[in-house]
């Protein structure tokens, strides 16, 4: 554990993802990874008709609580992310095909990023957020977006927007609105500022 998380026991982060895992660990935010299993897309389905912010608020809620029920005690983090383009929601593709459909669509556009997070503890939850990041695609041509599949690979099939901001992706962009974090799904700054005033990180 880092000498800034001063809690007993770490976080239980209920993901699997490799970009969220890697942003608590450069904050010193020690933790375990338990993820949820939660089939996202039946719940986006559930959910037809409501926003993009509405529905990963949801699953960061969902997630938060099933990992709680299994670990008594303990301050367990849920987090979803989601993408809004003209009031449809956009899933993470399952192909490269796919992915460069989606990218053709969001291409010269702007879309939103929601990234929420959940804290529960106890079948309770102590603290949720959904910030916003706004992102403007340049326009791209078929040949580029080829070109960029081809050079990020399978790793984009990862993100809803099938990009990823830290790598790649960042060739994608005219204009990014928005903290780093929320971008790649994880905001820390108010998950931070719970952390500090609950005294499980050094304020």
């Amino acid at each position: 554990m880092s000498d800034l998380w001063i809690a007993r026991q770490p976080l239980v982060l209920a993901s699997k993802s490799r970009s969220r895992q890697a942003l608590l660990t450069a904050a010193g935010v020690a933790f375990v990874a338990a993820p949820a299993d939660i089939d996202e897309r039946v719940v986006e389905r559930e959910m037809r008709g409501a926003d993009a912010a509405r529905v990963a608020a949801h699953l960061a809620r969902a997630k938060a609580l099933a990992i709680a029920a299994r670990y008594p005690g303990r301050l367990v983090l849920g987090a979803d992310q989601t993408l809004g383009v003209d009031g449809e929601i956009l899933s993470k593709p399952e192909t490269l095909p796919a992915a460069a459909a989606q990218l053709a669509r969001l291409s010269g556009r702007p879309h939103d990023l929601h990234s929420a997070i959940c804290l529960a503890r106890d079948g309770e939850v102590a603290f949720e957020t959904a910030p916003q990041a706004r992102m403007t695609m340049r326009r791209l041509t078929p040949e580029f977006i080829a070109c960029y599949c081809s050079a990020a690979g399978a790793t984009i099939l990862e993100s809803v927007g099938a990009y990823q901001l830290e790598g790649f992706g960042i060739h994608l962009f005219e204009r990014v609105e928005g903290d780093h974090s929320t971008i790649l799904g994880l905001p820390l700054i108010p998950l931070l500022a719970f952390l500090r005033a609950q005294g499980y990180v050094a304020s």
